[in-house]
């Protein structure tokens, strides 16, 4: 069982119209190797869930989304992330802003083959106002209200590992995985990039097998793509690129997405992107970050 293939190769497979959940956290373990490209792709229409950061952002800014679910679009210290705002504000795609909370419930009924599942988070708020598809149903068993959060169907999940073999068994080592497991749960398919491919002859240690946050049929296929999260951050391995993203925001102001995208993402392929912001040696001297 041999998964490994390249970015390219990944997206090759995604097509016009697709539901992509990206996993990550604002700028946290994004999968940015394969967002970068699919800008460098013809796709287009894309409805895009995620948590998002300058992934979901750089798409928007792109003209690739249709319609975007979402909880929140962040930088953190950045805390619009400013492409994502322009487009937003603008009207430029269609959206669904829901809870954290209703979004991670609604990637488990697609995970778990529900239409939906029903909660109390969002009763009485105007994630209900706004989002008119989204229905509120009677108990059978009492007088209660709840909210049927409905099923986040993906066509196809893009995610960051740490570690992963040719088999697609995956290792997450930071200090939270978020909700990468509910991600490729839902998807039909699952591409995942790594930052380093191990051995599948090597048994997995006790620490190494509590590191798996779902199973290796969920992965779809793998690519080795050191560096691949940047600019976000990829911890315990190195952090996210402040310094990259104060000037991301800075173009967002003065220059436009263009301009960057002509000074970082004009280049060839992954390799040449990361020399220009300094190479592989210096994403990886990039400091974690501290709360």
């Amino acid at each position: 069982m041999n998964k490994l293939t390249t970015t390219a190769q990944m997206v090759a497979q995604l097509r016009d119209g697709m539901t992509i959940g990206i996993g990550g956290w604002g700028p946290r373990r994004k999968p940015m190797a394969l967002i970068r490209e699919i800008l460098r792709s013809d796709l287009k229409d894309l409805t895009i869930v995620a948590y998002g950061g300058a992934d979901v952002g750089m798409l928007c800014a792109a003209g690739k989304v249709k319609k975007l679910v979402f909880a929140f679009v962040s930088l953190d210290f950045i805390p619009l992330e400013p492409f994502f705002r322009q487009a937003r504000q603008a009207g430029e795609f269609e959206v669904m802003e829901i809870d954290e909370g209703m979004m991670l419930l609604g990637l488990r009924a697609a995970a778990w083959g529900c239409p939906f599942i029903p909660t109390r988070l969002g009763l009485g708020t105007d994630v209900l106002t706004h989002n008119p598809e989204i229905r509120v149903i009677d108990s059978p068993y009492d007088d209660r209200e709840w909210v049927a959060m409905p099923a986040l169907k993906l066509d196809a999940a893009l995610l960051h590992v740490d570690k992963a073999d040719r088999r697609g068994v995956c290792q997450i080592n930071g200090p939270d995985h978020y909700m990468d497991d509910w991600f490729a749960r839902a998807a039909q398919s699952t591409y995942v990039t790594c930052e380093e491919l191990v051995d599948p002859a090597v048994p997995l240690s006790d620490e190494s097998a509590r590191r798996v946050f779902w199973e290796r049929n969920q992965t779809t296929a793998v690519a080795w793509v050191p560096g691949g999260a940047h600019p976000s951050s990829c911890a315990p391995l190195y952090g996210f690129d402040t310094a990259h993203f104060h000037e991301y925001n800075q173009f967002a102001k003065e220059g436009g997405f263009a301009a960057y995208a002509d000074k970082y993402l004009s280049a060839a392929d992954e390799a040449a992107y990361q020399q220009r912001v300094g190479g592989s040696d210096a994403i990886r001297k990039l400091a974690l970050a501290s709360y």
